[in-house]
């Protein structure tokens, strides 16, 4: 039995613990949440909180060195700029891409992510690494024949790197990108699913006209809709509680009420939305209405990094920015987006996502010495407003310490900045 206390256990469900303790079962479950006085003799970490490990519940590690690519374009001309990046690297650099993402991931807390990934790099990077992992394999396309080539591919390829850690789901891409038939056959195969609806202008008005940015790539893409893709995949009974949905950043009444009907849970991504251009979620709205809401990160080319604790406050802010309210969202209600939100909108909520007897022990240890939130007040505000990654001590998954602070992995660094080197050069060879 392994015993870690602090002057702050944060449970998320239930209230903070004052000089608590977490006892860990040699199986790496939680045994016990409670005073320290009352679990015995602890690992101590002073001025910190113990607190669950995030999750993030929509990112794409393959991406972790993309930044900056296209900044400034609007959303379709942004993506075919990273698309025409992406084809000039081969599978070993986007595994190497994605390891240093998974290690930055650990390194700012994040115990869990739900990775939509390209080629699967992600299922071996987050196995190598510890990262607890739903690894949902992108598709795209009109027809089927994505699930018997390249989703096949893919699976076969990282089936060695798939257990009860790290696991499988399929992520059809977007409504402007995958055509019904091809969604109701991902659907068909049980398994978790992710997809980004209703994130920008450029893809709305694609999809009910077949103008804009997107007619430049048109003889690529499906045929538009018609309507926007939550109201087509809700016409054809392909909305389903084992969905994920990133973004939902402009959405009317109508398709809130078909999200809620259908249990589709929800990933906002703040930072990714304002970066891009692409406006603030209603995530007041979202949360009132009863929906599953997690919070994500996506990637670095657009957020632009997994950094949770800047997209905790970004969640905040632009929050309480489009309400005009300073209650719109709390800290403590930011806090729950980054654990139990995410891992309800992932479906793990009876396995991790908050500090509770029975569940893995995925923890992070924040210190917050040398700050101006000590002496504690309030250890959540504290840990929302004043955390970051270099006050992160340590990242644990399922009892197992997978990063201390101080880590810098520079062999994965140099193997990502090399790749990065290739997504720069014209020349590079086509995957």
């Amino acid at each position: 039995m392994k015993i870690l206390s602090a002057d702050w256990v944060l449970p998320v469900e239930g209230a903070p613990i004052r000089n608590g303790a977490v006892a860990v079962e040699e199986g790496g479950r939680i045994a016990a949440v409670g005073p320290a006085a009352e679990l015995g003799e602890a690992e101590r970490y002073q001025d910190a909180v113990i607190l669950p490990g995030f999750v993030n519940a929509h990112s794409h590690l393959e991406y972790a060195v993309y930044g900056g690519f296209g900044d400034g374009l609007s959303f379709a001309p942004w993506v075919l700029v990273h698309v025409e990046r992406k084809a000039r690297i081969e599978l070993a650099e986007m595994e190497a891409i994605a390891r240093l993402g998974a290690a930055q991931c650990l390194g700012s807390g994040v115990t869990t992510v739900g990775d939509s990934s390209f080629s699967g790099a992600a299922a071996r990077a987050c196995a190598e690494l510890g990262l607890r992992a739903i690894v949902y394999l992108e598709v795209f396309g009109t027809g089927l024949e994505q699930l018997d080539g390249r989703f096949a591919e893919n699976r076969e390829r990282i089936t060695e790197c798939l257990s009860d850690r790290v696991r499988l789901g399929v992520s059809p891409h977007a409504p402007y990108t995958c055509s019904p038939e091809l969604y109701a056959a991902c659907l068909e195969l049980g398994l978790p699913v992710a997809t980004h609806v209703n994130e920008s202008a450029d893809e709305l008005r694609w999809l009910a006209s077949g103008k804009g940015p997107w007619e430049s790539v048109a003889a690529n893409l499906p045929p538009p809709l018609g309507e926007s893709g939550i109201r087509a995949l809700a016409r054809r009974g392909l909305l389903s509680p084992r969905i994920a949905a990133a973004h939902c950043v402009k959405l009317d009444r109508d398709e809130l009420d078909l999200l809620v009907e259908n249990d589709v849970a929800v990933v906002h991504c703040p930072r990714s939305n304002a970066a891009l251009g692409c406006g603030i979620a209603p995530l007041a709205s979202m949360r009132a209405a009863g929906l599953r809401v997690g919070l994500g990160t996506d990637s670095p080319a657009s957020a632009p990094s997994f950094d949770m604790f800047d997209e905790l406050r970004a969640a905040l802010l632009s929050s309480r920015a489009r309400e005009e309210r300073p209650d719109a969202l709390t800290a403590a209600e930011a806090l729950e987006l980054a654990t139990l939100g995410g891992a309800r909108a992932l479906g793990l909520d009876d396995e991790i996502g908050s500090l509770a007897p029975g569940k893995h022990a995925d923890l992070t240890i924040v210190a917050l010495d040398g700050s101006p939130f000590l002496p504690w007040e309030d250890p959540v505000t504290a840990v929302v407003l004043g955390g970051s990654p270099d006050r992160v001590v340590a990242t644990l998954v399922s009892g197992e310490t997978r990063y201390e602070r101080g880590r810098a992995w520079p062999e994965l660094t140099d193997a990502a900045s090399s790749a990065r080197g290739r997504l720069l050069s014209p020349g590079a060879p086509t995957s």
